[in-house]
Order: structure tokens, then sequence, then C-alpha cells
């Protein structure tokens, strides 16, 4: 990518970030006005300006960083075991997952289809706020303290799940944008719910925290970058991606959304 086709790039991910919170702020601000209570829109140029503040701070912090830990080494292309690990769990079959998933009670659904998409980390089913969800793109936000970065990611999401979680959201105009995106359930209950599905389906046992296993082993099979894939599943370490995070897949295909979210209803 050239150096111009770089800025341009940023340029637009800034003007993406600056849009979101000014519609967020003035969602706020119309539920406080309805509310009674006095609100204040901030300007597009005054969220542009604290962006722009804050990617640079984070730019220096990550710079100093680079040179103290010496990340070079790491970002380059990592050496894969030469035998790769077994898999186990949903990526032996995609009958297994679908067996739980039919099993396990309809809160925790949507929240495992979500894992499974996005490979993030079990514990973003707590952390994600309704104020995380970009509807006008259809994609999440995993801020910097879910991912564990310096950063926030942003995951775009499959027309049928962005329809799905919609469906459980209020209009726009009456969201609490501080509320949880899954309120009903939380990794520590979506957890059990999957152990105790499993025994009843008697296939073996698998946890959330394989769908991570098993998105990062996908995208390696399509080709995708070990950078790449570091940035998507908010892992910095390529090494650790590489040896801890890719298995043998029996069963390479995607999970139909559409037909489970139907059966499910």
């Amino acid at each position: 990518m050239s150096e111009r086709g770089g800025a341009d790039d940023a340029a637009r991910e800034l003007e993406d970030a600056v849009e979101a919170e000014q519609q967020a702020a003035e969602q706020r601000a119309l539920w406080m006005r309805e509310m009674g209570m006095t609100a204040f829109t901030p300007s597009r140029d005054s969220i542009r300006k604290r962006l722009v503040a804050e990617r640079r701070k984070a730019e220096e912090a990550e710079l100093r960083d680079l040179q103290r830990r010496k990340l070079r080494n790491e970002l380059a292309e990592p050496e894969v075991a030469a035998e790769p690990k077994a898999r186990r769990g949903p990526g032996r079959a995609g009958k297994e997952y679908r067996a739980v998933y039919a099993l396990i009670p309809a809160k925790h659904r949507l929240p495992l289809l979500w894992l499974d998409w996005s490979g993030a980390r079990v514990g973003s089913v707590d952390k994600l706020l309704v104020g995380d969800y970009d509807q006008l793109r259809r994609r999440i936000r995993l801020r910097k303290a879910i991912t564990k970065m310096r950063r926030a990611l942003w995951v775009e999401l499959p027309d049928v799940l962005a329809e799905a979680i919609e469906a459980t959201l209020p209009h726009p105009r009456f969201r609490d944008l501080e509320a949880r995106l899954f309120p009903e359930t939380g990794a520590d209950a979506l957890r059990t719910a999957v152990t105790k599905a499993c025994a009843s389906a008697a296939v073996p046992h698998w946890s959330p925290h394989d769908l991570r296993h098993r998105r990062i082993s996908l995208l390696h099979l399509r080709g995708v970058p070990w950078a790449r894939i570091g940035e998507f599943v908010g892992q910095r370490n390529l090494a650790v991606t590489a040896n801890t995070y890719t298995h043998v897949l029996v069963d390479e295909a995607e999970l139909d959304y559409g037909e489970l979210l139907a059966r499910a209803g």
C-alpha cells in the first residue's frame, strides 16, 4: 500500500469514528431532552480534535513500547508448528455445534453466534454495550478494554446476525447506550450452558473459548495474513496466534446463521 493510500485509509477511519461518536452523542442528547434535562452535543470538529489527540498519544505510547520490547521480531511472519494440534470441540464437526446450539437456552444463542463470527474473547459477552453497536454500518466496536490492546476494533457483521441483534433492541431513539448488548447472559452462564448441552447431546465437551480457536483457524485456511488475523481477533503476539490458536479442522464450512436462527425461532 502506498503512503498516500495509507493516509487516505487513516482519514476515512477517523471520519467513521467521528460520525459514530456524533451519532451516539446525538442519541444521548435526544434522550436527555426528552427526560427534561439539559443536553450538550459536541461538534464534529471538537470530536475530531479529541480523537486526533487521543490517537497521537496512543501512537507515541505504542512507539515507545515497540522500541522497548523489540516487537519488530513479533511482526515478522511467525513459525508455525510443523504438526498442527488436533482440533477439539465444534471444529470437529458443525453438527456438534448445531446440536449444542439447539439445546442451550434461547438467551445464550445469539451471544454464541457472536463469538463464533467474531473470534472475540468470551468476556466480551459481559462487556459489550448497546452503544458499541453501529446500526448504520452493521458492526460492533470492541473497545480497547475488551481487546486488551491499545486501540478499539470494529467487527463487521453479516446481515443475518446484525438483523438478529437489532431485533433485540428498542428503536434507536429509546436505546440506553450504556446498557449491556447481551443483558440476559454472561460469560460464566454461557460456559455452564454449553457444558450442560454437550452432556445432553452426548457430544465431546467444548467451551465457548474454542470458538476463538475455530475462527482463527478458518481465517488462516482462507489465506488471511497473520498480521490481519492478529488485528481481527485482538492478538498482538503473532507467534501465539499461529501456534496456539490454529488447529486441524475436519469441518471447514461456515455455519448457516440464518438456518440456526430460524430453527431457534
